[in-house]
């Protein structure tokens, strides 16, 4: 019975040879060839040859057949066999060759590289810390569901003085504070600071308002390590109902947390035109941490021992400077703050020297780029 069995399994194992006549052998050369022409690519084609050609292919099994033949007959079929096996073998050549013709001008075409292109064998360049610091200051404002404003950097004497409470006689409209666009008489300015934006949100805006305006402003000041006559600005300007002293504390506390993580800030009370009452905001010195205040064996050139770096300036809005933009001041009030970028950089990168930012060093630039983002 076992034997029996073994010879069922081989039987269903491997297919009968087909018939060795013409006609049969044209049938299956046929139709190897039709399957052949129809291969599209090279992996169809390697199934076809496996199909038609391999061992257990019709043709094989007919080849196989052929020695079974009495010897009469052996000599016409095993010529029958050979011819159709060679027809077969030569069609899947020239298809084989096609088809690589084909895939190779497809892949060429793909994958062409233009090597007339220019190449820059230049060094290269990086984003400049203040820029990134400027974009990070102005998207953790947009988080908070704000608005970036801009402005000119050439403003009236209106627009950055007066709208702003700074009366005719003030100390920062003499000319050896502020860089007047010649001559004088002409009132124009390069803008001291960016708030002359937020008089000019107030003229355009519909209220609520809260914006901030980041941008270039021009002062007077001596270059050194800790001032610019060139420097960045950002200030932030909220007017709505309910404002108060609170909620511009919530708001810069919020700011340096984004900027610098767990930190120390200090408000101590100040005179701004613009704001009343206004404070001044402090951050910890980020080099002695509080630890040269006092020790002279230990003094810090970059706080001058005190323990805090002066961050910016903030308040509540003055009525007087609503009133010129035009805000019904028993309705609405305000808060503004303004913060150095340069400052802040300094803070989150600890950078001792300001004049290294200006100086277009782009090993600068490199070595901060990415602490600054």
């Amino acid at each position: 019975m076992a034997a029996e069995t073994d010879e069922s399994n081989d039987a269903q194992a491997i297919p009968a040879a087909p018939a060795l006549d013409e006609t049969t052998v044209s049938g299956l050369v046929e139709a190897a060839l039709a399957a052949v022409a129809e291969a599209a690519d090279s992996a169809s084609l390697k199934q076809v040859r496996i199909d038609h050609t391999g061992e257990r292919s019709p043709l094989a099994l007919a080849n196989r057949a052929i020695g079974g033949l009495p010897g009469a007959e052996r000599k016409d079929a095993g010529k029958r066999i050979g011819q159709a096996r060679g027809r077969v073998n030569q069609a899947l050549k020239a298809r084989e060759g096609e088809l690589g013709e084909a895939e190779l001008a497809h892949r060429l075409t793909e994958e062409t590289v233009d090597v007339t292109l220019p190449v820059s064998f230049g060094p290269v360049g990086a984003p400049h810390p203040i820029t990134a610091m400027i974009e990070l200051m102005s998207d953790t404002f947009l988080s908070m569901g704000w608005a970036v404003a801009e402005g000119p950097e050439v403003e009236t004497e209106w627009m950055n003085f007066d709208a702003l409470n700074l009366h005719p006689d003030h100390p920062a409209r003499a000319e050896s504070d502020t860089l007047f666009v010649a001559p004088a008489s002409s009132h124009v300015v390069l803008r001291t600071q960016t708030s002359p934006v937020q008089i000019r949100s107030l003229l355009t805006r519909a209220l609520p308002v809260y914006v901030v305006s980041p941008g270039k402003v021009f002062r007077a000041d001596e270059y050194d390590a800790t001032h610019l006559p060139v420097f960045h600005q950002i200030e932030g300007l909220v007017v709505d109902e309910g404002i108060t002293l609170g909620h511009l504390k919530g708001a810069v506390e919020q700011f340096a947390r984004a900027l610098f993580g767990e930190i120390t800030l200090r408000w101590r009370p100040n005179y701004f035109p613009f704001t009343e009452p206004s404070v001044e905001v402090d951050l910890e010195c980020f080099v002695c941490h509080g630890e040269s205040v006092g020790n002279p064996d230990r003094p810090c050139r970059t706080c001058s021992s005190e323990g805090w770096i002066e961050w910016g300036g903030s308040g509540v809005v003055n009525p007087r400077v609503l009133a010129a933009a035009g805000v019904d001041t028993d309705r609405y009030t305000g808060f503004a703050f303004g913060i150095g970028v340069e400052r802040a950089l300094m803070f989150r990168n600890g950078v001792k020297d300001m004049r290294d930012m200006s100086d277009g060093d782009v090993r600068f630039s490199r070595a901060l780029m990415g602490d600054a983002r």
